[in-house]
């Protein structure tokens, strides 16, 4: 009866090999699989990022269709969430103003948006993120996302 129960003791449980293989195996796993997750990352970032864009444009084209122009650069994209007290004060601003959330939203990496109005890219106006490194210029994760290039 002893034996018995040796044998069903040791049988049951995994060998200090089978634990070593099933780490390794699990290591070389998040190996191939980590770097991939990782480029996603940035990658639906600079997606968000355009679809923020999107928004402003649609919220800046009914601030124009109730005001007449869209907000200058001074106003900036506040003037979508509060009337504008500086520049062409509009006379028709919506009460509530013309985003969701009554709030600028950052871009994906937290630095503000670039508003120029009127725009130098044959538009009225551009809408800059300037990507993960904040700064003008770059290419790959750290390129700018813009309102007039819509690749």
């Amino acid at each position: 009866m002893e034996k018995d129960m040796k044998r069903q003791s040791g049988e049951a449980g995994f060998t200090l090999i089978e634990l070593m293989v099933v780490i390794v195996i699990l290591g070389i796993l998040a190996a191939f699989v980590a770097p991939k997750m990782i480029g996603r990352t940035e990658e639906a970032k600079s997606k968000a990022a355009r679809v923020q864009i999107s928004s402003f444009e649609a919220a800046l084209s009914l601030y124009k269709l109730d005001n007449g122009s869209y907000p200058s650069t001074e106003q900036g994209l506040q003037a979508l969430v509060e009337k504008p007290a500086v520049g062409s004060i509009p006379s028709h601003w919506k009460e509530g103003g013309y985003l969701e959330k009554n709030k600028v939203p950052r871009d994906p990496w937290g630095n503000e948006y670039v508003y120029l109005s009127p725009g130098i890219h044959d538009k009225d106006y551009d809408i800059v993120s300037y990507g993960k490194d904040g700064e003008e210029g770059g290419s790959g994760n750290n390129a700018d996302i813009e309102s007039w290039n819509s690749d």
